[in-house]
């Protein structure tokens, strides 16, 4: 194999060696210079509790965790200073939290609130002094930042939902720090039935989830790939027939995995415990 490879068809001489692909293509596509997985544990964050909520929390006397929903994340990039190729990713992690409250013999009541949590990263994601331009770019949708960095790497976070390990009540004057909260954007505030209380509250709720992620930077570039042959599908489109219903429900598997989960599951645990790499930051 020469050491440069050349856009285009491939000599037949060569096939076999190449492993019998016909065409090196060039495409562009988006590279991963650098990324991390992470198991954050993130303890004791405040829930702004919507305003119904909040009144049953004030007279609450325990509570219990029932779930977490991740609804999205703020990302930010940024390069670091006096260390060209270096990015710091602020990543902002907005949850829907909702617990089961007891203020008193007989059945919980349902609460539900905002949390948020702050994590950076520090990653790796070159440098390149192209500005990039395309034909539809919207020039109205543009703001002040996607026009100053445009040469910036992308910051990709993938989560899942987190898993809600603990909630618990607090009294406001037990509280020592400070948990105010800056902004909430709109959108993330219609996801609630109603506004959400961020002061003169009785009682606050803390919630403690453990979060799995990873974080990647990715910049445009373009890549030389062998190409086998192009990408036909196999699959015929079967379209609306009027075949008896029972006939066609016989031709559906039986769900197997709903009643009987599959042993890979049971490793996901161990697997979990096996990362120890942390994001820098």
């Amino acid at each position: 194999m020469p050491d440069k490879v050349n856009p285009g068809p491939i000599a037949e001489e060569a096939l076999e060696a190449n492993g019998k692909f016909k065409e090196a293509v060039c495409i562009h596509t988006k590279k991963i210079y650098d990324a991390c997985r992470d198991k954050d544990c993130l303890e004791d964050m405040r829930v702004f509790l919507t305003r119904s909520s909040q009144q049953i929390v004030d007279r609450a006397i325990s509570v219990k965790a029932r779930k977490a929903e991740l609804l999205w994340v703020f990302i930010d990039v940024e390069p670091v200073p006096f260390n060209r190729g270096f990015y710091t990713c602020d990543i902002r992690y907005f949850y829907k939290i909702t617990a089961d409250v007891f203020c008193g013999v007989g059945r919980p009541s349902e609460v539900t609130g905002l949390s948020t949590f702050d994590k950076r990263v520090i990653l790796f994601g070159s440098e390149g002094n192209a500005k990039i331009f395309g034909s539809n770019t919207n020039v109205s949708g543009l703001d002040a930042q996607a026009v100053r960095s445009t040469n910036m790497p992308s910051c990709i976070v993938e989560v899942v939902d987190p898993i809600i390990l603990n909630v618990k009540l607090v009294d406001v004057c037990d509280c020592r720090r400070s948990d105010d909260i800056c902004e909430i954007p709109g959108f993330i505030e219609k996801t609630f039935d109603e506004e959400l209380v961020l002061s003169g509250d009785e009682k606050r709720l803390y919630c403690t989830l453990g979060q799995f992620s990873i974080v990647r930077l990715e910049r445009d570039t373009q890549l030389i790939i062998p190409a086998y042959d192009f990408c036909l599908p196999e699959k015929e489109c079967v379209g609306s027939t009027d075949d008896n219903p029972c006939n066609l429900f016989k031709k559906i598997r039986f769900p197997v995995d709903e009643f009987f989960p599959p042993n890979q599951l049971s490793n996901e645990f161990e697997t979990a415990g096996e990362l120890r790499n942390h994001c820098g930051a």
